[in-house]
């Protein structure tokens, strides 16, 4: 039985894509690269955001910090807002939160994350919330899965399970002996989270309250 369900935030509890591409477009921008398709944007979803510059377009580590900084200069006044928490996922976690411990653990720094779920009306649901720090520090899946697990006292983690959307959460799931659900409604491209090695698949929120009934029961 599971009683630590730890959340990803951007794609699986929020849909953030609107603010996430507008803001990674306006940080290309100030590089000289413009009209990126949507698909390239999407991608900048889940992964921590130096990580995505340097790997989508070749940044150096010092071009990827300056990115992140002009990302942030439009996600924190505008970004922040164009989000919306997938229908359902209101309900699942109030009810979810009478029968574990409910957790978030994401990449996103967590004084947004902390709002936008604050905005979603649903802070009152989760037990911890763990994000990656302002100046870069814990974005590493598996470091922001450690730190939900220390701060309640290092459980057995055969009792805890993650969700995510992206192949970061279930390698960071991994990487901490912790079980997996990767949720097909995210942003996950095609055959990501099996590849990855996802414990369950899930297409839609109403099937992951199913599969997080029975294992919470």
């Amino acid at each position: 039985m599971k009683r630590y369900v730890l959340f990803d935030l951007d794609g699986t509890v929020a849909d953030n894509g609107e603010g996430i591409c507008k803001s990674a477009q306006y940080a290309l921008d100030w590089f000289g690269i413009h009209h990126e398709p949507l698909e390239n944007l999407r991608r900048f979803v889940g992964p921590p955001l130096q990580e995505s510059f340097q790997v989508l377009y070749g940044f150096s580590p010092e071009e990827a910090k300056v990115a992140v900084e002009k990302y942030r200069e439009r996600y924190r006044v505008k970004g922040v807002y164009e989000n919306k928490l997938y229908p359902g996922i209101p309900a699942l976690l109030e009810e979810l939160s009478r029968r574990a411990v409910v957790c978030l653990a994401t990449s996103k720094p967590e004084v947004f994350s902390r709002k936008i779920l604050e905005m979603g009306g649903v802070l009152p649901c989760f037990t911890r919330v763990v994000g990656s720090e302002l100046d870069g520090r814990r974005t590493d899946k598996a470091e922001v899965i450690q730190e939900v697990l220390r701060q309640l006292g290092n459980p057995d983690r055969a009792q805890a399970i993650m969700v995510g959307d992206r192949k970061h959460d279930i390698l960071g799931a991994r990487a901490c002996g912790v079980e997996s659900i990767g949720v097909e409604y995210g942003f996950a491209p095609e055959r990501e989270l099996e590849e990855a090695g996802a414990d369950h698949i899930v297409p839609t929120v109403e099937a992951l309250r199913g599969l997080l009934w029975q294992l919470t029961e």
